[in-house]
């Protein structure tokens, strides 16, 4: 099957992805985790320690959505749709939010908001540090995601900046590879290493190419 037939059904997604509902649908849907987890949380759906529980799923969700954040652009230019682009941002918020909730969750239910507990924790231990360092990073990218920051830094330094997504993503696997690596269980990290791997490894090419010509 060649490339061109591999792509023809998304020829069929472009009016959807045009179309005055399509924003508010994909929010809503962004939004389905963090209603089932508060469900969950709500009526005891947590299992033996909804503390941890929380913890590990928001996580996971961020991780989930910088996933689909860097895979906006690949499946953009390989399925020649540029309505995609436009969902970019509204995902990378959401990355956002998520990783906030896994930040309030594990500094609530772990460290009891003590400011000082979480400070000497994030110094003593390597992957709340690293953990840490992105929320940071993610932080700048948050800032700065609207049109106006563009204006104010300039494109040239806004686009470098937000290339640190990718640092960002390398941060977030390392910590969830420290974290699972005190219970020796990789598999899932695997599957996150092959699917930011291969988008970053897309990005290099496309960029090499670029410098080449």
């Amino acid at each position: 099957m060649s490339a061109l037939a591999w792509l023809r059904p998304a020829a069929g997604l472009k009016p959807l992805l045009r179309h005055r509902l399509a924003k508010p649908t994909a929010f809503g849907l962004s939004l389905l985790p963090f209603f089932w987890l508060l469900y969950a949380a709500i009526f005891d759906q947590l299992g033996a320690n909804p503390a941890e529980a929380l913890v590990r799923a928001t996580g996971d969700w961020t991780l989930r959505f910088l996933c689909l954040v860097l895979a906006v652009t690949p499946l953009r230019i390989l399925s020649n749709t540029p309505a995609l682009a436009s969902f970019r941002r509204m995902l990378g918020l959401f990355v956002y939010f998520y990783a906030t909730l896994h930040l309030l969750s594990y500094s609530g239910f772990d460290m009891g908001f003590d400011v000082a507990d979480i400070g000497r924790d994030i110094i003593k231990r390597p992957f709340i540090l690293v953990g840490f360092s992105a929320f940071v990073l993610l932080t700048a990218l948050a800032l700065t995601s609207f049109n106006r920051a563009i204006k104010t830094l300039g494109a040239k330094r806004w686009q470098f900046l937000h290339r640190l997504v990718y640092v960002v993503a390398g941060l977030a696997l390392l910590h969830f590879f420290w974290m699972r690596a005190g219970k020796n269980d990789f598999a899932e990290v695997l599957v996150y290493a092959l699917i930011l791997g291969s988008l970053l490894a897309w990005r290099l090419t496309m960029f090499i190419r670029k410098t080449c010509l």
